[in-house]
């Protein structure tokens, strides 16, 4: 399983935004119970509701916090839930991780929940222009595209009632997704860092080697900030995140 592999010592530095939770919590209406997929450590639950978890992995959902609802071990394609169990849905950066049950897992999101499902996940076309993807690591560019459903089509397997809202990462997101280095390339250099995203982590070594490389020359030249170092002035950037939310029909 792939968070068997790279989730250790994810919870060091994927630490929740509370920018970010505050939307996707308004996102879930007046929900009073949700089903969070994928749920991993439980960054971005909200506390003040009842939460079934749903994480597939131990080493993920052994992070999560001893307040928080221990979870259920099941996959997305095939939830251990009634239809329309529960008021509401949500799943954080996780679709693209489901593979072949990404369609199945978004449709079992709406068929369990009576209201509001709200995902938050990647435009493949937008993350990939960022620096590092578009100067160093094409191959995480490539990646997304093949893995990451467009938001048309979660539109329309969620059906209903749809939007799709930009998430700007803000410069000081506790949050370091692969996207949150949009202003830190100190970040490629630092192996914990790296580990804690699914993009570094999938790559090969000589791919990761070749990456730091290439980023830590141009730093120490100042080749990096004489293209990108305005991005430091920055207090948010769009790097691909969106907020997908639908209500029934």
């Amino acid at each position: 399983m792939r968070y068997e592999r790279i989730g250790r010592g994810y919870a060091q530095t994927r630490r929740e935004d509370p920018r970010l939770a505050g939307r996707i919590h308004a996102a879930l209406g007046d929900a009073a119970t949700v089903v969070n997929v994928g749920a991993g450590t439980g960054s971005y639950e909200p506390r003040d509701r009842h939460v079934v978890a749903i994480e597939p992995s131990d080493v993920m959902a052994s992070q999560r916090p001893p307040e928080l609802a221990p979870a259920i071990r099941a996959s997305a394609g095939e939830l251990p839930l009634r239809d329309q169990s529960v008021d509401a849905a949500m799943a954080v950066l996780t679709i693209h991780h489901w593979d072949e049950e990404r369609e199945r897992g978004v449709r079992e999101l709406r068929r369990v929940a009576r209201g509001p499902v709200a995902i938050l996940t990647i435009d493949p076309d937008v993350s990939g222009r960022m620096w590092l993807m578009a100067d160093y690591l094409p191959e995480v560019a490539a990646l997304d595209r093949r893995i990451m459903p467009p938001v048309d089509a979660i539109a329309g397997w969620l059906g209903g009632a749809v939007t799709a809202e930009v998430v700007k990462i803000p410069h000081d997101t506790p949050d370091w997704t692969l996207m949150s280095f949009w202003a830190h390339p100190e970040r490629v250099l630092d192996p914990v860092a790296r580990a804690s995203t699914s993009g570094f982590a999938r790559m090969s070594d000589e791919v990761v080697e070749r990456v730091v490389t290439a980023v830590e020359e141009d730093l120490t030249t100042g080749a990096w900030d004489r293209r990108h170092g305005h991005l430091r002035q920055l207090e948010s950037f769009d790097a691909g995140l969106r907020l997908i939310v639908a209500t029934p029909a």
